[in-house]
């Protein structure tokens, strides 16, 4: 497994070693002692999977009880994914990295507690799976407006053309969301 460092602190990319041949192909989606070398948590409360159109846009989503570290790959198809920084003590606070994830390559993703997801189907379907290191709580839950222009993020759809949710177009601008120090 290759590890990449991201410009966010403690954000990482991994790029399994996919194994091809005339049947298909294999790859390890998580293997304690390489994660845990790699710096990854150990301990996991919660996996969970969506399927999503293309253009479905969902996010900017984090927990802001019950901070929530996630490690997420894309099981087929591919998104974008976007990952912005909401620790107001860190260097690149407001500062987003976006990463085309798909299940040809198996790259995936540790986002840990402090970051705000959004992910963009890009394809006609995708299907994301991610592990949390803490339970989804409700009343914790916030949501940043994912067109919001100070975080400018690029994505490569208009307002007209995303498919995304009732509680994501409330979203709240990034000015106005609560944090973390």
């Amino acid at each position: 497994m290759k590890t990449e460092e991201t410009v966010l602190g403690g954000v990482l990319i991994l790029t399994p070693d996919v194994y091809r041949d005339n049947r298909g192909a294999f790859l390890e989606t998580w293997n304690l002692r390489a994660m845990g070398q790699a710096g990854l948590p150990t301990t996991w409360v919660q996996d969970n999977f969506s399927l999503s159109k293309k253009n479905v846009l969902r996010g900017i989503h984090y927990q802001i009880t019950q901070p929530q570290g996630k490690l997420v790959r894309v099981t087929h198809g591919a998104v974008l994914d976007v990952i912005v920084d909401l620790r107001r003590s860190s260097t690149t606070y407001g500062k987003h990295i976006a990463v085309e994830l798909d299940g040809e390559s198996g790259r995936m993703a540790w986002i840990p507690a402090g970051f705000g997801h959004g992910f963009l189907a890009l394809t006609e379907i995708a299907g994301f799976a991610y592990k949390a290191t803490d339970y989804y709580s409700p009343t914790g839950e916030r949501t940043i407006l994912w067109s919001d222009p100070d975080l400018a993020i690029p994505w490569p759809v208009g307002e007209g053309e995303a498919i995304v949710s009732g509680k994501d177009q409330v979203g709240v601008p990034f000015r106005e969301a609560e944090i973390f120090a």
